[in-house]
């Protein structure tokens, strides 16, 4: 079932938690391969009014910076209800090069974060 963006439940636990996860793989990501890059600040998290995001939100650099807004965005507005794991997903909203880019960080930050003992993310990691 499809449901319009307007519709879609932005406050979702779920949806939520995803955002978080996200955050977690990109800021792993970030500070393994781009430690010291110039301009690391704090995300600006204006685009996504949610507290819990705002207060979590990670030092990254410029083009992490990028990568993650679009990324939870683009999970804020899913219009798939369930939502399925976005290498399963029939219909791709991700833009092409930000696509490639998430899936070499989660590829990355998913093993990282396994190895130190967070075996909750091996099933986001694999599903």
């Amino acid at each position: 079932m499809i449901l319009p963006i307007n519709q879609t439940p932005k406050d979702d636990p779920k949806v939520l938690k995803d955002q978080l996860i996200l955050m977690k793989f990109v800021a792993v990501y970030c500070h393994d391969k781009h430690a010291g890059a110039l301009g690391s600040r704090r995300l600006d998290m204006k685009i996504l009014d949610t507290k819990e995001l705002n207060d979590n939100a990670p030092c990254l650099c410029p083009d992490c910076q990028k990568l993650l807004a679009h990324a939870l965005v683009k999970r804020a507005v899913c219009p798939m209800q369930p939502k399925p794991a976005c290498k399963h997903c029939p219909k791709h909203c991700y833009h092409p090069r930000y696509r490639q880019e998430i899936r070499e960080v989660m590829k990355y930050s998913g093993r990282k974060l396994v190895l130190r003992g967070r075996l909750d993310y091996l099933l986001h990691l694999l599903f």
